[in-house]
């Protein structure tokens, strides 16, 4: 309880920031930083301290709830309200309670970007119902890729994972998304494909997304494949697969010290908080905390506290 009170300060909602599938979403993230049952080699906001399985109220829903209230009636366009975030949001147990409140709130439709680790559970997939659109991600087939990749906790299985999937497909009536990323030479041979394949005829999801890693990762060893790789890959997937992967941004952005830039930049014109930075940037709050905590580290920038809340400045030097 404590922990939630300590928590009731915090903003969990961000946005919205443009979204290349999405639109304009209205991010929710509903877990402490970085809480989830993976860690990925590929994942931009860095290792995972330590894994769970545990499903909680991470977070105290009627604030989460309030300062989605307080985003709606500012009549800011939003095409999608979406779980997301720091870790795995089916690790919150209190989703489908809110999902529900949501939909009573709004006519937006809500959207969940998950892992699928945990929809081996009936109750999680009954906890997405309401949902309109869910993604889930699968990056393997194997349970050799799985550990390698996705760096699992030790009670997943990725047989259970799919077969959740092929579950959740049967009794979910909105829009699945399957997301697949691939990682050079590591769960994009021919063989694994196939595999993929195989098990996309299972799932019947209405698109799948294929991505690749295009932000700074983990692991160095997780690296991108090309465009053309993957148009091929794409090919053979089928008419529902798509590249989501924008490869025009990893061009732009080539070098990790951009985003520190341009939060620079930002800072420059006056203090601001890090949900401010989020959306003006369009990058989940954790990645801009990652950045900003090595501005911290350097001494170019300082926190301030005024009217409760802490903003962001640049670090006036002697």
């Amino acid at each position: 309880m404590d922990k939630l009170k300590n928590d009731a300060s915090r903003t969990y909602v961000y946005g919205p920031v443009p979204s290349r599938r999405l639109g304009y979403s209205l991010g929710v993230d509903i877990l402490p930083p970085k809480t989830c049952t993976l860690d990925c080699i590929y994942c931009q906001l860095g290792a995972t301290p330590e894994k769970t399985v545990q499903r909680k109220n991470y977070v105290p829903q009627d604030i989460v709830l309030a300062q989605i209230q307080d985003v709606l009636r500012s009549a800011k366009h939003i095409d999608y309200i979406t779980f997301s975030g720091s870790g795995e949001p089916t690790l919150n147990s209190g989703i489908g309670e809110m999902i529900h409140k949501i939909k009573k709130m709004t006519r937006i439709p809500v959207a969940v970007l998950t892992n699928a680790t945990l929809l081996a559970i009936d109750r999680v997939r009954k906890d997405l119902l309401e949902a309109d659109l869910v993604a889930p991600s699968l990056d393997a087939a194997t349970q050799a890729l799985f550990s390698e990749v996705n760096r699992p906790h030790d009670s997943l299985n990725i047989a259970d994972i799919i077969q959740g999937l092929i579950n959740f497909r049967k009794e979910f009536r909105g829009q699945i998304w399957l997301e697949i990323m691939l990682v050079k030479g590591i769960n994009d041979s021919a063989e694994h494909i196939q595999k993929l394949k195989d098990v996309m005829a299972k799932v019947r999801p209405d698109k799948v997304q294929l991505n690749t890693v295009i932000r700074p990762p983990a692991d160095d060893a997780a690296q991108p494949l090309t465009f053309e790789e993957l148009a091929k890959i794409k090919t053979f997937l089928g008419e529902r697969c798509e590249i989501i992967a924008d490869f025009s941004k990893h061009e732009q952005q080539p070098h990790e010290t951009s985003l520190e830039s341009a939060i620079l930049t930002t800072v420059k014109r006056r203090p601001v908080t890090l949900s401010d930075m989020a959306a003006f940037l369009g990058k989940h709050p954790d990645e801009i905390l990652k950045h900003l905590n090595r501005l911290l580290d350097k001494e170019q920038v300082k926190r301030v506290r005024h009217g409760g809340k802490t903003y962001y400045e640049p670090k006036k030097t002697p």
